[in-house]
């Protein structure tokens, strides 16, 4: 019996079978999340491991998409550990920002049309659930895969709508465990949706006074400034209180 099998194994989660790959996975993403928040650098690591594990489970009930969509996040989480590392060093901090309403505009197609090409390709293939499953349900694995990759792209990029990207997998993400019988990754998500609610709250705060706009108030994105639009148009310094704001971020 190879050394890893046990993950494979499931036990009593009151009175829920749960596999212990699902059950650590979904530990491991939580603890990401929490990381992500507060935005240390050891997210992307932890958020590797958990994927790993997260990979088994979804293999162990034939969720194709998720099993795809584990495999993305390891070589996204890769590149937004560098991503955010190179930030680090260059700004001292990680900072946070709003994307431009074009940039909003670019997700939000991705995420639609990259849904149904990945859902058609699913289902082509019958990768998702069983032979002849309903199309609801293989979009709803797409749904989840084109955000996950979404969600890790906006992460990485440091935009403020990484979290309603999350949002957006975790109101799909919820009924779709439960319905596969991955039932703690079914609660894991709806802890998912607390925690992205306070992400939003946290990130939008800090994307103030930074080199972007709130989504009711569109400015001009010049990343890597370490200054502010003024009200005239032109850029000037932002004070030291207001530079001293978006630290905290550690390795």
């Amino acid at each position: 019996m190879s050394a890893f099998q046990w993950l494979n194994e499931q036990f009593s989660f009151f009175g829920f079978p749960v596999y212990w790959s699902d059950f650590l996975g979904n530990l491991l993403a939580l603890a990401t999340v929490w990381l992500a928040l507060r935005r240390f650098l050891v997210a992307w690591p932890v958020q590797i491991l958990g994927s790993i594990l997260l990979l088994i489970a979804s293999l162990n009930v034939d969720l194709g998409g998720n099993a795809a969509r584990q495999v993305v996040i390891i070589a996204s989480a890769s590149w937004g550990w560098a991503t955010w590392r190179r930030s680090k060093e260059m700004e001292g901090t990680i900072n946070v920002r709003w994307a431009s309403w074009r940039e909003r505009s670019v997700l939000l197609a991705a995420m639609a049309a990259g849904t149904f090409a990945f859902g058609a390709l699913l289902k082509t293939t019958d990768a998702s659930f069983y032979p002849g499953a309903p199309w609801w349900m293989v979009l709803a694995d797409a749904w989840i895969f084109v955000g996950s990759i979404l969600a890790m792209y906006t992460q990485a990029r440091r935009y403020v709508e990484f979290w309603f990207v999350w949002l957006a997998v975790d109101l799909v993400g919820v009924p779709l465990a439960i319905h596969s019988g991955l039932y703690f990754s079914g609660i894991v998500y709806a802890i998912f949706f607390v925690m992205v609610i306070i992400g939003i709250r946290d990130w939008a705060s800090r994307s103030k006074g930074q080199e972007i706009a709130s989504p009711l108030e569109p400015a001009v994105v010049l990343e890597g400034r370490n200054d502010s639009p003024s009200a005239t148009g032109t850029y000037a310094p932002r004070s030291g209180t207001e530079a001293a704001s978006g630290s905290g971020a550690a390795d």
